[in-house]
């Protein structure tokens, strides 16, 4: 088993990784991109599914780390929810670009929701 700070390093980078990804989508659908004249769909499609896989898998081995017994507490479900919700506002630029600045900054929000969430440990 890897140490904490291993899987906190792998969990930040996949977090890098996701933000990238829906970052570069965001701004080059709000500049009038579309997914056929995306020259980086493919890094950008890669980089949200590595992402995505890095934040699960090290969260998970950082929970293990914790030791804890009685089961998931309720901050690791909201977490979840958000992860998923930010994987899903991946698609949302190309399919309605009107909406990207508001991916951008709801990922910007969600992001902090969760890190508040993991620091604060609230339920």
């Amino acid at each position: 088993m890897l140490s904490h700070d291993v899987y906190w390093m792998v969990h930040i980078f996949g977090i890098a990784l996701l933000i990238l990804a829906i970052g570069g989508v965001s701004l080059h659908a709000m500049s009038g991109g579309t997914k056929a004249t995306s020259g980086g769909r493919g890094l950008a499609s890669a980089s949200h599914g590595v992402g995505l896989l890095l934040i699960l898998v090290a969260g998970f081995g950082m929970l293990a780390k914790l030791g804890l017994e009685d089961g998931i507490p309720g901050w690791v479900w909201a977490k979840l929810v958000i992860w998923l919700v930010i994987g899903g506002l991946f698609m949302l630029p190309y399919r309605k670009p009107e909406l990207s600045k508001l991916v951008w900054i709801a990922t910007a929000v969600l992001v902090l929701c969760a890190g508040w969430l993991a620091h604060t440990k609230p339920f």
